[in-house]
């Protein structure tokens, strides 16, 4: 149970996403990233081996200024496009966590192909997550505003890992953001 949650934490902490424009200018056309994380199927998860000890605290000031909640949403779809087609996200937790200088650290281990030991409590308590339904769709409303992570994971059949999709939000009050999680 543990081992989707921390997937999807990882995948907040990333870095070098497409940044959504704000509504009403043109989108641009770059994929989300996508990483690899993760063991193949059938393997033990769970496990903290080769886990990078995070060099930076926790910067209680910063979230402190965050909101929790507000009047915002985001909604979508979790895919993966594979050379047999396209997967989907179905049951799948996607999360959508604030953007915060505690991020970068691990955005930087994760780019590396390294993992950083799980985030802190405290920045759980801003990220909001739901679970997809049969097809991919996603809702998640009573966001604040601000610069956003949202991702998922889903498995690539061809490999057997794990991958992570990522994109960057901003989300004005009251704004609602439509956006295709995949890749």
């Amino acid at each position: 149970m543990r081992y989707p949650i921390l997937i999807a934490l990882l995948g907040l902490i990333l870095t070098g996403c497409q940044m959504l424009p704000p509504a009403g200018l043109p989108q641009r056309d770059e994929p989300a990233e996508v990483i690899d994380i993760g063991e193949p199927q059938g393997q033990t998860r769970g496990r903290s081996r080769g886990r990078v000890p995070r060099q930076v605290a926790f910067p209680a000031e910063e979230y402190a200024a965050l909101e929790k909640t507000g009047s915002a949403a985001v909604s979508g779809r979790l895919t993966l496009d594979t050379a047999s087609g396209r997967v989907v996200g179905a049951g799948e937790t996607i999360s959508v966590a604030p953007i915060t200088t505690y991020s970068a650290e691990a955005a930087e281990q994760a780019l590396a192909g390294r993992a950083v030991e799980p985030a802190d409590p405290r920045a759980r308590a801003y990220t909001h997550t739901t679970r997809t339904d049969a097809n991919g769709h996603f809702l998640l409303r009573g966001l604040p505003a601000g610069e956003f992570y949202v991702s998922g994971s889903l498995v690539d059949p061809a490999s057997g890992k794990r991958r992570v999709v990522i994109h960057q939000v901003s989300l004005a009050p009251g704004q609602h953001r439509q956006l295709q999680l995949s890749r």
